[in-house]
């Protein structure tokens, strides 16, 4: 039976390059799932796009002379492009600056206006007195209220991963001047989350199967002080506008308020490109559909918490049905370069342009996701992205692929080999493989995506040594038809192997379907015996060590 599965993205800031912690922790691993959900039949909408509201934009284009849409131009571009050169397969990569999404978070925050879960507040923020400006979060560092780390932004810590409110800093700096900021009274709309605690513990009561990490960072949360009313609007002049004029020129909706809804907009942006505009509602108004959320770990009290708050404030104001919850947030953990965090803005660890100028698109999506920082930190350096597409990808899939497809090419007229009898040894590894399908299926299902890889990897090692045990090109020399059996076996293992490792690997596994003919669904399927095989060609090549330039 099909179901309808919405992969939810995080949207990264059009302020900068993305880096390959970026790569690892969201975005790839957003595109792994969702090519395997569409492998089994379910009905995937995977949907992100450019954040173009986040105030590292205007932080960027302030420092550059520019406008914000020169900045979010450049780098959105870039993404599409690097999307495309890596196989990230969207149903629909936008950004939060179209009309489309200004619509829907208008019409949310007022349904949410109306509901009474938002109101107006006089409230201190911080001033340069030197620029006469008031200072959006993002424009102001100083030391975390939390744990003390000297480098923190205004609305968030990178080190312990608490929000606060920029007034909460201690020695606060505005990055415009490097002037201490002062508070100052201004007049601005609160969303209420505080009304939503009780409903969000019950909510997240209800999870099983999450991530430890995620689900006690969200439960600790609550436990330990519960969501605090925040201010949802700042003092901009770029932003999505408010649909009243309440509070005077000046002010904007607040980019984390808004981002969040990118994904209900985009649900609805898509579905306006469809022979049917209200499809979207098959996902948002359907209890039998499924959410994830791919995020990083700094992102997860906006999903787990703040955005359930909004979407149970709106209650049935959006399309005239409740919306429908997050179901799993598989956020992983950080990536470090050696021992650092893996950051654009601080120039830690590779971009995702030299990844691809340096490596095999397949490759570097191989050589991450076998590193998925799932569970915990995980270190990525340039030595351990060739080893594992040396030694792993190349030697062990690679390998097996051209030796076992060339000797059938050379050995068995260039055409798949009919076997003779099927031993115990033979039946034993494709029904290994067949299992390993269903393992890793199962792993799938759970979001487990390097334990999935894994499985499939162990398969192919399990062929090599098959391969090392029945020596098929010594066989055949003696007895052309058990040894062109034993190619069989090994092909047909290979057909059962490269449905596990087809969602990692897309550009290879094309090349594969041109030898061995397309496959369909999460099985094993039968080889056709005398159909044509073509002469096969190296599915990846060896890193030289002197092409990476550690």
């Amino acid at each position: 039976m099909s179901n309808p599965v919405l992969v939810a993205v995080a949207w990264p800031y059009a302020s900068g390059s993305r880096h390959l912690g970026h790569l690892a922790g969201a975005y790839l691993p957003a595109d792994i799932f969702a090519r395997q959900q569409r492998i089994i039949g379910n009905e995937v909408l995977m949907v992100s796009g450019s954040d173009v509201h986040g105030t590292p934009i205007t932080v960027r284009a302030d420092a550059e002379g520019v406008k914000p849409q020169d900045i979010v131009n450049r780098y959105h571009e870039e993404f599409l492009s690097q999307w495309e050169e890596l196989g990230i397969n969207w149903d629909l990569y936008t950004t939060t600056g179209t009309p489309n999404h200004a619509e829907v978070t208008q019409e949310m925050f007022l349904a949410q206006l109306q509901n009474g879960f938002i109101d107006r507040r006089t409230t201190n923020q911080l001033f340069d007195p030197e620029v006469k400006r008031f200072l959006p979060d993002r424009y102001v560092e100083g030391s975390c209220p939390h744990c003390g780390y000297s480098e923190a932004r205004g609305d968030q810590c990178d080190q312990c991963g608490k929000t606060y409110d920029a007034t909460d800093l201690i020695e606060p700096r505005s990055k415009l001047s490097e002037a201490t900021p002062e508070a100052r009274e201004t007049e601005h709309f609160y969303f209420r989350y505080s009304d939503f605690n009780n409903q969000l513990d019950e909510f997240l009561n209800q999870k099983e199967g999450w991530r430890n990490h995620v689900l006690n960072f969200a439960k600790g949360w609550l436990t330990d002080e519960g969501l605090l009313d925040r201010a949802i609007t700042r003092d901009l002049d770029w932003g999505v506008e408010l649909p009243v004029e309440d509070l005077g020129e000046g002010k904007r909706i607040y980019v984390w308020y808004d981002a969040v809804i990118g994904y209900l907009s985009a649900s609805q942006e898509w579905a306006s490109t469809t022979d049917d505009k209200e499809k979207w509602r098959h996902w948002w108004h359907n209890d039998n559909a499924r959410h994830v959320y791919f995020i990083g770990k700094d992102n997860i009290p906006f999903h787990a918490l703040f955005w359930p708050a909004q979407l149970m404030a709106t209650k049935q104001a959006i399309g005239g049905e409740t919306l429908h919850l997050p179901d799993d947030i598989p956020a992983n953990q950080y990536v470090t370069f050696k021992g650092g965090k893996a950051s654009a803005s601080r120039g830690v660890g590779l971009t995702i342009a030299e990844g691809l100028e340096k490596y095999q698109p397949d490759a570097l999506r191989y050589a991450l996701a076998a590193n998925f920082p799932e569970q915990a930190d995980t270190e990525i350096s340039e030595e351990e992205i060739v080893r594992r597409i040396n030694d792993e990808l190349v030697s062990n899939w690679g390998n097996l692929v051209n030796r076992v497809l060339s000797m059938a090419h050379k050995n068995c007229d260039q055409m798949i080999p009919s076997p003779d009898e099927i031993t115990e040894e033979d039946q034993l590894l494709l029904d290994q493989v067949d299992e390993s399908l269903r393992t890793s299926s199962e792993q799938f299902d759970q979001v487990e995506l390097r334990a999935a890889l894994r499985t499939a990897m162990e398969s192919a090692q399990s062929t090599n040594r098959y391969l090392n045990a029945t020596e098929p090109w010594k066989v055949l020399k003696v007895d052309k038809q058990r040894g062109s059996t034993i190619l069989f076996v090994a092909l047909s293992a290979i057909n059962g192997i490269r449905v596990m490792f087809r969602p990692f690997l897309p550009f290879s596994s094309q090349t594969l379907d041109s030898m061995l003919g397309e496959s369909a669904g999460w099985e094993r399927q039968e080889l056709q015996p005398g159909s044509p095989l073509p002469k096969p060609v190296p599915l990846f090549r060896k890193v030289e060590t002197d092409e990476t330039g550690y």
